[in-house]
């Protein structure tokens, strides 16, 4: 069985994966703010802020190790290329 269709498609998920986190990063922080008061009647926004810091800090380690499992991959896809190439010329 070939290797190379397998190694796409661990490719492929891991991208589609790492695409997914950003865009779940990206729609809980489209509520955040730059800059608010923190005065005594806004109490419910900074819990809102918090709660929003909160859930993206979760998604952080995440998106890392995505990021790293897809340049292990893109790795992986190119050192099998570069393989094949250099069988193809022996």
């Amino acid at each position: 069985m070939a290797i190379a269709p397998i190694l796409w498609t661990v490719w492929s998920a891991l991208v589609v994966l790492t695409a997914a986190l950003y865009i779940y990063r990206s729609s809980l922080t489209k509520n955040e703010e730059d800059q608010i008061f923190l005065d005594d009647s806004f109490n419910h926004i900074k819990s809102e802020q918090a709660a929003i810091v909160a859930r993206v800090n979760k998604i952080q380690p995440l998106l890392k190790v995505a990021l790293s499992l897809v340049g292990v991959a893109t790795v992986c896809v190119l050192g099998y290329y570069v393989i094949d190439i250099f069988n193809q010329f022996k």
